[in-house]
């Protein structure tokens, strides 16, 4: 079976935004295998900036979004299943791309644990990731609404 066409889809829709000098936003579902802020979360779903001067060790591998980010003064790493960003837009036009949600497949899919605090890869992480803290997968997802709300 092929692997998703998504994860391209994003890095390239990310590169465009960096290269047209435009601030790259995801929106993504929130459930408990995603690890983020939960007081900045509406309706199950949350806006990120993931531009260079917002997040730091930005990685958008074929599983997962992950990078460090301060909110409200406070640093957070965030963690979100690839298959949950609904969409990526520039901030300044707006112009972008909606995406199905798409559940975690299963538990083992959590993101590698970097080398060392030196790496190039996102720093030291929590205790365990969102697909570990989840348990097992669950057949009663509680999918996000219908029809999507982009924010310039």
């Amino acid at each position: 079976m092929s692997s998703s066409t998504k994860p391209y889809l994003l890095r390239a829709l990310y590169e465009w935004c960096v290269d047209n000098d435009q601030t790259p936003h995801i929106v993504a579902w929130v459930n408990e295998q995603t690890r983020v802020p939960m007081q900045y979360v509406r309706d199950n779903e949350i806006v990120l900036n993931i531009g260079s001067s917002a997040s730091h060790n930005l990685i958008i591998d074929n599983e997962w979004v992950s990078f460090s980010a301060r909110f409200g003064g406070v640093s957070h790493e965030v963690w979100i299943p690839v298959g949950h960003v609904i969409s990526l837009f520039a901030r300044e036009s707006g112009e972008g791309m909606g995406f199905e949600v798409e559940a975690l497949e299963t538990e083992n899919h959590a993101p590698e644990q970097p080398q060392s605090a030196n790496s190039q890869s996102v720093g030291a992480k929590a205790d365990n990731t969102p697909a570990e803290r989840s348990g097992k997968k669950s057949n009663n997802i509680d999918k996000p609404k219908k029809g999507l709300k982009l924010a310039k």
